[in-house]
């Protein structure tokens, strides 16, 4: 009987995640929301491009990076300016180069390398 239960428990982590990845989830949102408002606010949008264009699987690190940058900055005093530089997406482009691509964004940019080869009529290899 215990070992249905796992079994169970291993289905739920595969359809609805890890549960360990949304409890570490929760405890980086717990953080954020304690932000002063532009802290907060710039840690918000970060995490929403994040969200489209970052790693995709867990990225649990990721945001608890982002969350230790954002507290110790909002303790020093340093201003969203000097955090971000002139570029936003320059820097959130070199945060997330730091963290490898999730499995899924791998394989599909396989897959379209592969198609484009096969197109051109290259040997993929």
């Amino acid at each position: 009987m215990a070992e249905q239960k796992s079994d169970f428990r291993q289905y739920l982590e595969v359809v609805t995640g890890s549960l360990e990845e949304k409890k570490r989830w929760r405890q980086y949102k717990a953080r954020i929301r304690k932000l002063p408002p532009n802290y907060r606010t710039a840690v918000e949008a970060l995490e929403r491009y994040l969200l489209h264009f970052g790693p995709g699987d867990g990225g649990s690190a990721m945001y608890e990076d982002l969350a230790d940058l954002f507290e110790r900055s909002a303790v020093d005093g340093t201003p969203i300016r000097e955090i971000f530089g002139e570029d936003p997406v320059e820097f959130v482009e070199a945060f997330m180069a730091n963290y490898p691509l999730g499995q899924w964004i791998k394989r599909e940019r396989n897959r379209f390398t592969s198609a484009i080869e096969r197109a051109a009529g290259e040997d993929p290899g």
